[in-house]
């Protein structure tokens, strides 16, 4: 049977058709989910895509995360459904407390596009199973409003639970706290990080590698461990 994961689009959403074409091209069956629906139509999975939802007004994320689909999402994410938020995304589900946190304005006041190298700190969760622990990974990033923030007390429990799923490598480009790029839940279904998978998932479009330029295609990975999870537990 095909898996489907779902590509919820809010308004201001930018990679939503992005996202379904990774999916597509990792084997998987793309669904679009709107945000006034409380239908998640039988995914599988979902995929909370970058952009700027309801035009980032009050804090990116703050509106998105109280959207109609959204009761629906954090449910069927507290039942363990695979859920990944990309950038946009990933400010919904800190948004919604389905992870912990805040993201603030980028510590130099300015948008930020570059080939961004990371560190996969959790390789077991339902979207990095296919990455090794301590692998670099590289994955565009594109953000104004990337700077994770958290109490002492919160970055604690993130490192001692292991709850860290990415770092920056080489340089910290929005001044997050600890060099966080991406986290994960207790339960390893739910992943958000600022950088988009999604834009390195075929040669001749991704970052550029030491083979060549614009090979890059880590991105793919993310989509095939959802498959693979979503798969083994058939």
């Amino acid at each position: 049977m095909t898996t489907r994961i779902g590509v919820v689009t809010f308004p201001g959403s930018l990679d939503d058709r992005d996202a379904q074409r990774a999916i597509r091209i990792a084997g998987a069956e793309p669904v679009a989910l709107w945000h006034a629906d409380h239908e998640l139509q039988g995914v599988d999975a979902i995929v909370l895509p970058g952009g700027f939802s309801y035009g980032d007004y009050l804090r990116p994320g703050a509106i998105a995360a109280v959207s109609p689909i959204m009761t629906e999402v954090v449910e069927a994410a507290n039942r363990g459904l695979p859920v990944l938020g990309i950038c946009n995304g990933f400010q919904v589900l800190v948004e919604s407390h389905l992870l912990p946190g805040g993201l603030i304005r980028n510590a130099h006041q300015q948008f930020i596009r570059r080939d961004q190298r990371l560190v996969v700190e959790n390789a077991d969760t339902a979207w990095t199973n296919a990455f090794a622990q301590g692998e670099e990974i590289v994955i565009p990033l594109k953000n104004g409003d990337g700077g994770y923030i958290a109490n002492e007390e919160t970055l604690k429990r993130l490192e001692g639970d292991g709850l860290i799923a990415f770092r920056y490598a080489g340089v910290n480009p929005n001044g997050s706290l600890e060099d966080i790029a991406g986290l994960t839940n207790e339960r390893g279904n739910v992943v958000g990080l600022m950088p988009h998978p999604e834009h390195a998932v075929e040669p001749g479009f991704g970052p550029s590698t030491p083979e060549a330029m614009s090979s890059g295609v880590d991105g793919l990975r993310f989509f095939e461990s959802a498959i693979a999870a979503l798969q083994a537990r058939v």
